[in-house]
């Protein structure tokens, strides 16, 4: 068999080794249209995973849970995007990107109409698998091919994408449920509507690599971490662990706080905090891109620790104020711990391990987004409540941020004499070409 087609490497944008006709490569969208496709792919997705965030209120007042069963209900999400990551997270490097991406927004327009008709908190439970494992699916066949389509560019947008759909989602869906009718339905609506624009652009996506065997070996649980860029991820796993902790703790906790500490009811301040955080993180990505992979990583730590630390205070001083305030420092240390990792890891992957390497990166964000959760709203339930839940929750981010400093430190202490942050990644942004880079990726 011919070294082609055993191989899961890019191929040149317009061009298509799945049987393609030349009248139907001509369709293919060009590189800026695709990278921005994929890009909406992430928003829309995060979105959705961030849009039943104001509802909670609305579904504990309707069915009559408690808080745990809340986060419950945001941790199962997290626990099938786990499961996902696992066993899907490759299957795109034998597959292609183009079919993976198919079937993950389909499933996840079925988990948008599960939504739309849920009627308990089993139905809620089931929604939220059906979209963690869409979800698991997709991010990293999109990621990976964003990569492959433009490695500076795809660098940025795998970075900016999560804080910009995160926040997207939690405010549209606030404003959908106290603005307009039908707010249990609406929203899902609206977002079924995109996933099947996307599906339709997805087909007009370059397949950026060729299929190859072993896509059912794939499927093996394992995490496999390329000898080149295990020491990038040992450095980056324990920001990204901690960053997607607080944003656990928004998304689950934050909408009852911020009820809480303003006295309102507001489905509005419901999504405000997380909407702060993530787009904060957003901008804070796009601000800081030309800034060095380990001084974002440096920054976002430091950020984590004293916006998490003003909140903490807000809480023992009912300030909603000062709340919002160290929500936004943290936003900081969302985003750039989160890029700081991404930008570390990736520039060093070889391009037919990408789809792997994010699945992995994923896969402990994930964790720090819902165990920390969980665990959460078990305490509310069973210990202090609410706001000794929330203070407790903030102090442990900060322990998390503390050692992950430790982590960063000790990474550079392994980096080899006279090395520059450029080492660490950040050569993505200094015009090297894609080539260069794979080259020297696979030389580390």
């Amino acid at each position: 068999m011919s070294s082609a087609l055993i191989d899961a490497t890019p191929v040149p944008v317009g061009t298509d080794r799945l049987g393609s006709t030349p009248f139907t490569r001509r369709k293919r969208l060009p590189t800026t249209a695709a990278l921005l496709l994929l890009a909406s792919i992430v928003v829309s997705f995060l979105a959705a995973s961030s849009a039943p965030t104001p509802l909670y209120a609305f579904y504990q007042a309707e069915w009559g849970f408690s808080p745990i069963t809340t986060t419950v209900v945001f941790g199962v999400y997290a626990v099938a995007v786990l499961v996902a990551l696992l066993t899907i997270g490759k299957l795109s490097d034998h597959l292609g990107r183009r079919p993976v991406l198919l079937v993950s927004i389909a499933v996840q327009a079925l988990s948008m109409i599960v939504f739309a008709t849920a009627d308990s908190v089993t139905a809620l439970l089931i929604a939220r698998v059906v979209q963690g494992l869409s979800t698991g699916a997709a991010v990293g066949a999109v990621g990976a091919g964003m990569l492959d389509l433009d490695r500076e560019r795809g660098t940025l947008a795998n970075a900016v994408a999560p804080g910009t759909g995160t926040a997207t989602g939690a405010l549209v869906s606030a404003l959908v449920v106290q603005y307009l009718p039908s707010p249990a339905h609406l929203i899902y609506l609206i977002l079924l509507g995109v996933f099947a624009l996307q599906a339709v652009g997805v087909l007009l996506l370059p397949e950026t690599v060729t299929p190859k065997a072993g896509a059912l070996a794939s499927l093996v649980p394992e995490i496999l971490i390329p000898p080149a860029v295990r020491g990038a991820v040992s450095t980056a796993a324990p920001v990204l662990f901690a960053v997607w902790a607080l944003a656990g703790f928004y998304g689950s906790l934050g909408p009852a706080l911020v009820r809480r500490l303003s006295g309102s009811s507001s489905a509005v301040y419901g999504g405000l905090s997380l909407f702060v955080l993530a787009g904060v993180a957003a901008l804070s990505v796009l601000l800081l891109r030309r800034t060095g992979a380990q001084a974002v990583m440096g920054l976002g730590i430091l950020a984590l620790i004293v916006g998490v630390g003003l909140t903490v205070i807000a809480i023992s001083v009912s300030s909603t104020a000062l709340f919002f305030l160290g929500t936004g420092v943290a936003g900081v240390g969302f985003g750039s711990g989160f890029q700081g990792g991404i930008r570390t890891v990736l520039p060093r992957t070889a391009p037919h391990e990408r789809s792997g390497v994010l699945s992995v990166l994923y896969l402990v964000s994930y964790l720090g987004l819902g165990v920390p959760a969980v665990l959460g709203g078990y305490l509310v339930v069973n210990a202090g409540g609410l706001l000794d839940t929330a203070r407790e929750y903030g102090l442990a981010v900060i322990v998390l941020a503390l050692l992950a400093a430790v982590g960063l430190a000790r990474g550079r202490l392994r980096r080899a004499p006279g090395a520059v942050d450029g080492d660490s990644g950040d050569s993505v942004y200094s015009g090297d070409s894609g080539d260069a880079g794979d080259a020297r990726s696979s030389a580390a």
